[in-house]
């Protein structure tokens, strides 16, 4: 069940939010009493309630807003209780000083903003003797072995325990809770107003990840990063898993760096089915990998770990999906059996997605040139991959059947930049931007004014998540569905408005590339 946070500094918000938020579906509602600016009138905010409450009033060194008296808080508390609300939240050292009363259930509750105690456990044992329905322990994760560490201990209690990882390192304890015992988990009706690291909010938690229907069975996959909030890939696989009625959920997994492998562990016993891997880690789990294809073995880098049995899967799907794009952008400038063929290809970037571009060209024999803005990056590049390097400065001389922008130029927020000038641009040239947010980079908008075909970030990015979805379930993708959810998320005012500015045709994507 989902518990939605009000927050609000008046009266009339805070009873208007609670009436919303159970117009959206919502069965229960913590009340921040502490938030609200002026004397509190309890009969107003509780009479007519239109969900079960959870009435919360947190002290300042607790992480809430309270400036007035404790006295006066604990009237409120014992108050709150005697008109009969469904649940009140009480720290340890208030826990003693409001007995049980009716039948309001008692959350007893501990809150460190810093990280967690070494004797988390003691901590736990402490607040389930306090007369507690509910254990409710919020700490802050700094890692994801502090986000393990939580997961434990619900999974150990024998109270009915919320356990929460605060920060993105420790979401998915907001999204598991009930996998391992949590009777709820918390959540915001508005992110604008969260009232503690990492909440997520009421429209994700219940239409992203269908976060009241997991249960010990669903089958959990994700995407592992650093950072990684601001992934479209849970949006995008969870509507494909949707779509097919599978029990399966993709997370949000941060991982620091120096504990990816103590991470890809922690997978394998938990039973996780698969993993997008991005930067930093497409390099680094190489060696973790009990199997690799070729693909994955020659660009150095994996984007995608299939957990089965014992063995840890590798793929690339990056450089498949895009040279899917390019195959069928060429086709159609080239109607020749290969269209790969003797082309040339600039690729403007160094970085992982133009390794993965450049060593799928050069399988097929493209001649293809590397212009980065790092020159000695590029160089080395050219010099693994049997390339050619040219200095940044130097890249609109190029004249090339295909040119492919791997850099971030244009991305979302700064999309009035381009990595390569309009007047330069050749209507014979099929352009390719990685970049997805926006679709119309400013990058595609001047090669579509220069009457060159195009290839969206969007496209791809759709395609190397389709072929991942393919071997996460063995299943075809529901390409549609895909499409729309990541339009959505990018421009969710105008995804049904979008023109039709990739060439490549999307049902294209439903067709396996053998590599």
């Amino acid at each position: 069940m989902l518990c939605v946070t009000v927050a609000r500094t008046r009266h009339k918000h805070t009873i208007q939010e609670h009436l919303d938020v159970a117009a959206q579906g919502a069965k229960l509602v913590e009340l921040r009493m502490d938030y609200i600016a002026r004397s509190i009138d309890l009969a107003r905010i509780l009479k007519n309630r239109p969900t079960p409450v959870v009435v919360t009033c947190r002290r300042k060194e607790d992480g809430g807003r309270w400036e007035k008296s404790e006295e006066d808080r604990l009237m409120l508390l014992r108050q709150s209780i005697a008109t009969g609300v469904e649940y009140i939240d009480l720290e340890e050292d208030t826990a003693a000083k409001i007995p049980r009363y009716g039948k309001t259930k008692r959350i007893i509750s501990y809150h460190n903003f810093e990280g967690i105690p070494n004797d988390l456990e003691a901590i736990h044992a402490r607040l389930a003797k306090l007369d507690a329905d509910i254990v409710k322990i919020a700490v802050q994760a700094n890692s994801f072995d502090d986000t393990a560490r939580v997961i434990e201990m619900m999974r150990n209690a024998k109270t009915p325990t919320i356990g929460i990882a605060m920060g993105d390192y420790g979401s998915i304890t907001r999204i598991l809770g009930a996998r391992y015992g949590a009777p709820f988990t918390y959540c915001v009706f508005n992110l604008d107003r969260r009232v503690a690291p990492g909440q997520l909010s009421y429209n994700d938690m219940k239409n992203v990840y269908r976060v009241e229907s997991i249960t010990a069975k669903t089958k959990i996959f994700g995407v592992v990063a650093d950072p990684v909030a601001q992934s479209y890939s849970p949006m995008l696989h969870n509507s494909a898993f949707e779509s097919n009625n599978l029990d399966y959920r993709y997370l949000p997994f941060r991982v620091a760096a120096g504990d990816i492998s103590t991470f890809i562990r922690w997978c394998q016993r938990e039973g996780v089915g698969g993993l997008s891997v991005t930067i930093p880690h497409k390099q680094s789990v190489l060696p973790m990998l009990t199997q690799a294809e070729s693909a994955a073995q020659g660009i150095g880098a994996c984007n995608t770990i299939v957990f089965s049995g014992e063995d840890r899967i590798g793929y690339n799907t990056d450089f498949r999906a895009a040279m899917e794009c390019i195959g069928y952008g060429l086709a159609k400038i080239h109607e020749e059996p290969n269209p790969f063929e003797g082309r040339s290809a600039l690729i403007l970037g160094s970085g992982g997605v133009a390794r993965a571009i450049g060593w799928g060209l050069a399988q097929r024999r493209v001649r293809v040139s590397f212009a980065s803005r790092n020159f000695e990056a590029a160089c080395q590049l050219a010099k693994e991959l049997g390339g050619r390097a040219m200095p940044w400065e130097e890249r609109h001389s190029a004249q090339p059947n295909v040119m492919i922008n791997c850099t971030p130029i244009g991305m979302f927020p700064e999309m009035d930049a381009t990595p390569f000038r309009k007047e330069n641009l050749d209507a014979r040239t099929l352009v390719f931007d990685t970049v997805y947010n926006p679709e119309q980079t400013l990058l595609i908008r001047n090669a579509k004014m220069a009457g060159c075909p195009v290839i969206t970030g969007l496209s791809m990015f759709v395609r190397q998540a389709a072929y991942q979805y393919r071997l996460f379930t063995g299943l075809e993708p529901p390409i549609e569905a895909m499409t729309k959810a990541l339009r959505r998320a990018i421009s969710p005012l105008n995804y049904n408005n979008f023109d039709d500015v990739d060439d490549v045709d999307e049902k294209e994507a439903q067709t396996d590339e053998a590599d």
